[in-house]
């Protein structure tokens, strides 16, 4: 127990040396960017102007003038005098206050004031904050488990990174072969990593699998039967790959992290209740798991569904709000979001017998060499 405590201890002096270190860092680290940065040291309103009316909304228009200091380059220390000018509404624009890091273009032709450009805002710190607070509910919850998530999560975001990053410099190459890949790497590492090896684990992986792969090709199937009718691929008309190709292959990873969710909870609740009764009954195991996994069903659909609509709202509302018909603005907003809402939730339904029946294999066969 005290090897336990020490261990735990340890741990959290590590935790709190990577935070102090790591927020040290991100609010020194101009150096390492090649835009120049600029700080905000004071503001000042110079007019303010009255833009288009729509639907009886006024989006007020302003201009603010903006002394910064340069942090980094060659004109580091220096003010320079920024312009920016946004509206009421903030939907592309935003009003900056003293303190605020920005990304800026320098006029370097104006030799007695140096005058520039808003570009974008220095928004890392903020990121790390958010991370941060992230990183530490999951290890003062999960402790051990927790700590394993995010380096999970971390080793997955990696991967991504890597396996797209293979796809765009290959041309002959398949975004749905790369992102199966993926998936299976995802899996065995997410699951191996957070739960160890052992047929827990192992149920979780096959069930997992199963159930990603099965609902792609019964998506699949239905996209071929009914020629895609319904789908309104606009929101794909800049991409210059293959269009379904990169929707199919957004299903694939969209549906993976409901499906290993209800896996990894079906495999868990069979072999826990094994554990706690060695002489239960198989019949018995699978009306509890059955009855787990109509427990599950229901809510873990309604979040893929939330999950996927919620990022369509702004768009709907601005179709409305341009007085687009209610059918046609469904119909281009939210026809992709839920095919994909649909693909997620036939992989959860096919996963509840899957991984219930797999940890029950995995089960007997642990009776047995008992």
């Amino acid at each position: 127990m005290k090897e336990m405590g020490s261990r735990q201890v340890s741990l959290y002096i590590i935790i709190a040396l990577f935070f102090i270190t790591s927020i040290i860092f991100v609010n020194n680290n101009y150096s390492f960017y090649e835009r120049p940065i600029a700080k905000v040291i004071k503001t000042t309103l110079e007019k303010t102007t009255e833009s288009n009316e729509i639907n009886q909304i006024k989006d007020q228009l302003y201009t603010q003038n903006i002394i910064a200091q340069i942090k980094n380059g060659e004109e580091r220390g220096e003010n320079i005098q920024l312009t920016n000018e946004y509206s009421s509404s903030g939907a592309y624009d935003q009003e900056y206050q003293v303190g605020n890091e920005l990304f800026v273009s320098i006029d370097r032709e104006k030799k007695s004031t140096l005058t520039g450009t808003i570009k974008d805002v220095k928004r890392d710190k903020y990121v790390l904050i958010v991370a941060w607070v992230f990183i530490l509910t999951l290890v003062f919850v999960g402790k051990k488990q927790g700590l394993l998530s995010v380096i999970s999560l971390a080793v997955n975001a990696i991967l991504l990174s890597y396996a797209l990053d293979i796809y765009l410099k290959t041309s002959n190459i398949s975004l749905v072969l790369v992102c199966s890949i993926s998936i299976i790497l995802f899996t065995v590492l997410s699951l191996l990593l957070v739960n160890g090896f052992n047929e827990k684990t192992y149920a979780a992986i096959i069930a997992t699998l199963l159930g990603t792969f099965v609902s792609l090709l019964i998506t699949y199937l239905v996209m071929w039967l009914t020629s895609e009718n319904g789908l309104r691929y606009e929101e794909m008309q800049f991409i210059s790959r293959p269009y379904k190709m990169v929707f199919i292959a957004g299903l694939l990873i969209g549906s993976l992290g409901a499906v290993m969710d209800v896996a990894i909870t079906m495999s868990s609740s069979i072999f826990w209740l094994y554990e706690k009764n060695n002489e239960i009954s198989i019949k018995a195991l699978k009306t509890s798991g059955l009855e787990i996994g109509k427990d599950i069903m229901g809510t873990m659909t309604n979040i893929l569904f939330f999950a996927y609509i919620s990022g369509t709202i702004p768009m709907i509302i601005l179709y409305l709000m341009n007085s687009s018909a209610l059918g046609f603005t469904l119909s281009m907003n939210l026809s992709l979001e839920l095919a994909r809402a649909l693909a997620g939730g036939i992989g959860i339904v096919l996963t509840i017998p899957i991984g219930l029946y797999i940890s029950i294999f995995f089960v007997n066969r642990k009776r047995t060499k008992s």
